[in-house]
């Protein structure tokens, strides 16, 4: 299949080197330019989305934003310029699901069909293409491109029409965000009290309280390693779409609200582009404790 792919960045180079794996010839374009190991594997680079849309039978976009989004597809040289009828376009960013339903409708009015699919997982699932992928669109579409999600992906669902894929997503950055922090106010009370938090990790791993998030981020906070992985600033994102869409749909999200005044506070500290995992770091600044560090108060005898 020749497929095209716009946006190389942290998730996007992986996933797109996935497909070359498999054996579709990739058309790329990024705006910082086409990553020399994708044309060393195959990719042909194109100058603009609309080039990339010339190209290809399916177009899979995975940039940060809504207005990204929105550029590559509707702005200048943009993939709506390059479309013809029959193509599928898939849109593989985490977005607003109202806005999504609305490029859908743009897309399927030139004859063409729209996908929504957001990814989790992070850098280490796009690079073992061990991603979930949740699908919004026709059936028809999603059954043209499954082969294509399987080779980035595991778990992959349609999970209803468009618009409904970016809304799966938004739940799912509702869980992550609220169970970081669990992880964080767990292990900076247990380091706090005097308990090594490494053990008490340890010991979690193999109770009801284990989770991927305890896994992977909680050892992030016992080693100190905030380097991306997934930046807080995009997770700030997605709680504002979660946000947004709740007062639209006049719903309560207390300790989502709560968690991205955390995320808040750690970019007030200069920490926007911290893994999320570095969330821990705003509770222990409230804490004036550091996880390992030694306890000079513990106060719970």
């Amino acid at each position: 299949m020749n497929v095209g792919f716009i946006g190389l960045g942290i998730m996007g180079k992986p996933m797109a080197l996935n497909l070359i794996k498999g054996g579709h010839a990739l058309f790329a374009h990024s705006r910082s330019g086409v990553p020399q190991e994708l044309t060393a594997a195959g990719a042909i680079a194109c100058k603009s989305p609309k080039e990339v849309a010339q190209k290809a039978e399916v177009i899979i976009t995975m940039v940060p934003d809504t207005p990204d989004v929105e550029k590559v597809l509707f702005g200048e040289a943009g993939v709506a310029e390059g479309l013809s009828p029959g193509k599928i376009v898939v849109d593989m960013s985490s977005i607003s699901p109202i806005e999504t339903k609305r490029f859908a409708e743009r897309i399927n009015g030139l004859g063409c069909q729209y996908l929504d699919a957001p990814v989790s997982g992070g850098e280490v699932g796009a690079k073992n293409a061990t991603l979930t992928i949740m699908v919004g669109g026709p059936e028809d579409a999603f059954a043209k491109v499954k082969p294509l999600f399987e080779l980035m992906g595991k778990n992959i669902t349609l999970v209803g029409g468009n618009g409904d894929g970016q809304t799966c997503k938004v739940a799912n950055q509702i869980i992550v965000a609220l169970t970081i922090e669990a992880v964080a106010e767990a292990l900076v009370f247990a380091s706090k009290a005097g308990a090594d938090p490494a053990k008490v990790r340890q010991a979690l791993m193999g109770g009801f309280a284990s989770s991927r998030i305890l896994e992977v981020h909680g050892e992030r906070m016992i080693k100190r390693t905030f380097d991306p992985g997934f930046r807080i600033e995009l997770h700030q994102k997605d709680l504002n779409l979660a946000l947004a869409g709740a007062r639209a749909l006049g719903v309560s999200l207390p300790n989502t609200a709560t968690a991205q005044e955390l995320f808040n506070a750690c970019a007030a500290h200069g920490g926007a582009k911290w893994d999320h995992s570095g969330m821990v770091r705003a509770l222990e600044m409230m804490a004036h404790h550091e996880i390992g560090q030694p306890a000079e108060n513990p106060g719970l005898d």
